[in-house]
């Protein structure tokens, strides 16, 4: 199924999208959205965590984000999420809505949320039990860094740093990296990049996000909040972590959960849904840090921060006319509903690999036996994938084991022709056939062969 050309994007920023004002005229003023969303969110997070958010949001003088985050890092996260909630409640009052939603780490509770997967008292409790749950296995203080620099350049600082708890987190742009660990490896992380000449940002973060640091973490609220009820979504949501849309069969609670162990690749799932044709993208949520992102990555997008300058009615007023007009592009096939998305993921042309070096162990892929080849494809896919190598075992399921849609699929079956010379897929591969792992050795096999016979 194919739709509108003009494919919008609502981006729900995370971890430190504060801004001290942000939505207090409307507050004021009774706003219904923004009324009733607070209220609500209040009333969760008083039961839960035994404090409300708009009391401090609202006050005469609202505290900074350095305030918030050493003195209310709960009501910090909280505030975020109401924001964006509220903020797609006033654009839908307004009779628009995105073509789809794009979560950044918290964001993505906010995205689903809106996206109607959970209703707002249900999200605010998962997100409650998030903080409370993270809050009691941080064993040791921790942090977020953001670096101005690429992510092969973080790993390098990674490596020569030697702390096995930072870790890159977040790949955001192209000269934008975030590392995550505990205080102390954060700090040394900071002084060794600007002595290196790469500047370093500390980021409003409580907690080491995106860390292996909070596995227990992990585990524990996967357990709390699987009770939970989840609704098919009435907007698509793409998610930055898992590199696919979310589907209506997700178990919502693992991967929320899994959030705060696996890195975020906000970068190649920009550069997904630009391929596909979205040109315009809102930022639902206070300041314009992901608008920013998208700008300075595709400088001809439409990009609207509604809540990020002083005239906010002005601002939803432009964010509701980018949605309702949004600029021209392309026909591309794209799901309509949730449903299609979970059979038909955003298209994407898969970047071109990096040139192999084939002067080692890929000269003469036809003298290799197939355990030799496994090892191989077992290495490309763990680092493509970001897992353990003894996962990929000949049976496992890459997509409903996994989580490797065929975007993705279609995408390391083009590195793996190119890692053993056996070219791009042919056209009208059904990636579907090679359901598993061993089919995957299998079909570079028999390439393989073929190859060396055509010689």
């Amino acid at each position: 199924m194919t739709r509108d050309p003009d494919l919008t994007v609502a981006l729900f920023p995370g971890q430190g999208a504060y801004r001290p004002g942000a939505l207090a005229g409307l507050w004021e003023s009774g706003a219904d959205a923004v009324r009733g969303t607070f209220e609500v969110v209040d009333a969760v997070a008083k039961e839960r965590l035994g404090r409300d958010v708009s009391a401090t949001l609202f006050s005469p003088t609202p505290p900074t984000p350095t305030a918030l985050l050493e003195q209310a890092p709960d009501t910090l996260q909280l505030a975020v999420f109401a924001t964006s909630v509220a903020t797609h409640r006033l654009l839908a009052g307004r009779g628009v809505r995105a073509g789809l939603h794009l979560g950044h780490s918290l964001g993505e509770i906010a995205a689903l949320t809106c996206a109607g997967a959970y209703d707002l008292g249900d999200a605010a409790a998962v997100l409650c039990e998030r903080i409370s749950v993270v809050r009691a296995h941080t064993a040791q203080a921790g942090s977020m860094l953001a670096l101005r620099c690429g992510r092969e350049r973080a790993e390098r600082l990674v490596a020569l740093l030697e702390h096995p708890a930072l870790v890159v987190a977040v790949d955001n742009a192209e000269e934008q990296t975030v590392v995550s660990g505990p205080a102390e490896a954060i700090a040394t992380a900071e002084a060794v990049a600007r002595q290196l000449g790469i500047g370093a940002t500390p980021l409003r973060s409580p907690h080491p996000f995106h860390n292996p640091l909070l596995a227990e973490a992990r585990r524990e609220l996967a357990a709390r909040i699987g009770a939970f009820r989840r609704r098919p979504a009435e907007v698509p949501v793409y998610s930055p972590i898992l590199g696919r849309f979310y589907r209506d069969g997700d178990d919502l609670a693992e991967l929320l959960a899994l959030h705060l162990v696996t890195p975020v690749d906000f970068r190649s799932a920009l550069a997904a849904l630009h391929a596909a044709g979205g040109r315009t993208f809102v930022e639902v949520g206070a300041g314009r840090v992901l608008t920013g992102l998208v700008a300075e990555a595709y400088p001809a997008a439409h990009t609207v921060a509604p809540l990020a300058g002083r005239d906010e009615e002005a601002g939803l007023t432009a964010a509701a006319d980018a949605l309702r007009a949004p600029l021209a592009t392309p026909a591309t096939p794209l799901p309509t509903t949730p449903a299609t998305a979970a059979a038909a993921p955003v298209p994407t042309t898969a970047p071109e690999p990096p040139a192999a070096d084939v002067t080692a162990d890929a000269a003469a892929p036809a003298a290799l036996g197939r355990d030799e080849l496994t090892g191989l494809v077992r290495t490309l896919y763990a680092e493509a994938m970001e897992y353990p190598e003894e996962i990929f075992t000949d049976d496992v399921l890459l997509e409903a084991d996994l989580g490797v849609d065929s975007v993705k699929q279609t995408e390391l079956l083009s590195r793996l022709g190119d890692r053993f010379g056996l070219g791009r897929p042919p056209t009208g591969l059904r990636v579907a056939d090679y359901d598993t792992f061993g089919k995957v050795v299998d079909f570079v096999a028999a390439g393989v062969t073929e190859g060396s016979g055509a010689r």
